[in-house]
């Protein structure tokens, strides 16, 4: 038995649906941890390409459970329409299980026009929110005012907790934000509607898993976006509202720590960032275009932009030891053919010294960090076919290198395309 957790080591967009649906062939379970549908997983299985928001990138694999956890805050809507997509495309395979958590929080349309209402009235100091009501979904759960699945499911119960949530929440959008108020009633049956067709999903999952895990199955921790958007640990206010870091694969599924076994960072072979804030890499020329266009560097969730950079290895390192990363999976490394000087980035200089291992938590201070770099010599190869790592180019074998020594772990897969069949793996976490 192995369990395995998957996290991001950057700013999210790793490429960490890939990873988990190639993990997922070997894993019995596949868990979501955190987050919500401001996430979007990008899947390429034989040229066709699947969008995941909420569902587990392993529910393309049949006789798995995917489970949406405690953790995870579920807009049901958006949870029914990619069910709905995915049984029409014929991909939800028959034998293959959801299961959501009864203790997960909901997402209300309250939620989602605050979070509009706020980011429109920050004038000049916007965060960057996707507007899904994500942020607001996670303070009413800390509020202690959240409406769970296990609310939800139960009439009497969701009825109550909707009439002192919206007499709240009214309050706030029509006297702060000069909003119309929303119409409780509607709500309620709008609600209703969806609890009828989630109710067959939820289940305890922390018991589901525990139960796995007892009968020696393989558990597959997946996360969303990355290490620096960590409520605690990221580039803070711009990150999101959830702990990203692997410890809350835990808190975010109901199982005890002693039951993970690998920890899996993803790392894009450049820099990607969507949204504001600090980006010492960022490249605002033509190369930044190039890696951008040939990476499809925009937002699988809402279309935005990424903004683009060469590869930082002080974000990376600080993730290998927030997360206790024991191996690599480097992704993208492609989108780099062509360019013939690459740069990573092995430290920060600034007015108060230079940082090597870790990235500054004030962000006045993170604004003046000058990126200090490494320059290696690129490739022209099509590197795309290769099945070993002996088969790159040899310029291509010592950047994979040099990102190996600078994060100080192993690498464990290296992805030289988009589908599945363009990937090298030099170890399976789950034979550990």
């Amino acid at each position: 038995m192995a369990n395995v957790v998957v996290v991001g080591t950057q700013w999210g967009d790793e490429g960490k649906g890939k990873v988990v649906d190639l993990y997922a062939e070997n894993a019995d379970v596949v868990a979501r941890f955190q987050g919500g549908n401001n996430a979007g997983h990008t899947i390429v299985v034989k040229g066709e390409q699947t969008i995941l928001h909420l569902i587990p990138s392993g529910i393309l694999h049949d006789n798995k459970i995917c489970i949406i956890g405690n953790g995870v805050v579920i807009d049901p809507k958006v949870l029914l329409d990619e069910i709905d997509r995915l049984v029409k495309r014929g991909v939800m395979p028959p034998h293959t299980k959801l299961y959501i958590s009864e203790r997960a929080h909901v997402i209300m349309p309250y939620h989602r026009k605050l979070d509009v209402a706020r980011e429109a009235r920050s004038i000049g100091k916007k965060i960057g929110t996707t507007g899904r009501g994500i942020g607001p979904a996670y303070e009413d759960k800390m509020g202690r005012v959240g409406i769970r699945m296990c609310d939800l499911i139960d009439e009497q119960v969701f009825k109550e907790k909707l009439a002192r949530n919206i007499e709240e929440k009214n309050f706030a959008l029509t006297n702060l934000f000069k909003e119309d108020p929303l119409d409780e009633e509607a709500i309620y049956h709008e609600y209703m509607a969806y609890a009828e067709r989630i109710r067959p999903y939820v289940r305890d999952t922390s018991t589901v898993i525990y139960e796995e895990m007892r009968k020696g199955k393989k558990i597959l921790f997946e996360g969303a976006q990355g290490s620096h958007l960590d409520i605690d640990h990221g580039t803070f206010p711009y990150v999101t509202s959830s702990n990203t870091v692997a410890g809350n694969a835990c808190c975010g599924t109901g199982v005890g720590p002693s039951a993970i076994n690998e920890v899996i960072g993803i790392c894009k072979a450049y820099t990607t960032r969507v949204g504001e804030g600090p980006f010492p890499t960022e490249l605002k020329d033509e190369i930044g275009d190039r890696i951008r266009d040939r990476g499809q560097e925009y937002g699988a969730t809402t279309g935005r932009k990424r903004r683009c950079g060469w590869l930082d290895m002080v974000l990376v390192r600080q993730s290998v030891r927030l997360s206790g990363i024991t191996g690599i999976a480097l992704t993208k490394l492609d989108v780099l053919t062509g360019i013939e000087i690459l740069k990573i980035c092995v430290g920060y200089s600034t007015p108060q010294g230079v940082f090597s291992d870790y990235v500054p938590s004030n962000l006045r201070t993170l604004a003046q960090c000058e990126p200090v770099y490494e320059e290696m010599e690129g490739w022209k190869e099509d590197i795309s076919k290769a099945g070993k790592i002996e088969e790159l180019p040899e310029t291509t074998q010592r950047y994979v290198k040099r990102l190996e020594e600078l994060a100080g772990v192993k690498l464990m897969i290296v992805s030289v395309g988009a589908g599945r069949e363009e990937t090298i793996v030099l170890r399976d976490p789950f034979a550990s």
